[in-house]
């Protein structure tokens, strides 16, 4: 049993198949598991990973700052400004941004931009297996 998958950012349809499970992590919700036949949800997502399992149990990683899960029971649907599959990041410009908000946080540790940027680095370098979660 599979459902249809799509992420969307507002330039393209980021991926487009099937799946067996999607996990997503919500905002106040944690890590949540959606199978077909899923009752209807709607939630909002915070920065970090999205696991998409194919049939044969090949795994699809994305990187995902924030954004909305929609599922209707046959479909899930991602919306994100900001998403990238795991195959796309550039782990050296990640790197680098994670440096960059590691001493912007030097200077002001309350700042949120920072943390929230430093959180984006972390993330799709945990997505590419660089750095564990």
């Amino acid at each position: 049993m599979s459902m249809q998958v799509e992420f969307v950012s507002p330039e393209a349809i980021l991926y487009s198949g099937e799946a067996e499970i999607v996990v997503a992590r919500t905002r106040g919700g944690g890590e949540i598991a959606f199978l077909e036949g899923h009752e209807p949800f709607i939630g909002s997502l915070i920065t970090s990973k999205v696991r998409v399992v194919e049939s044969g149990d090949s795994e699809k990683v994305f990187a995902v700052r924030g954004g909305f899960v929609s599922v209707d029971g046959k479909k899930v649907t991602v919306l994100s400004d900001a998403a990238v599959a795991a195959g796309d990041i550039d782990v050296a410009a990640a790197q680098k941004d994670l440096e960059k908000a590691d001493a912007a946080l030097e200077e002001n540790p309350e700042s949120k931009y920072s943390q929230a940027d430093r959180k984006w680095a972390q993330i799709r370098l945990s997505a590419t297996g660089a750095i564990d979660e």
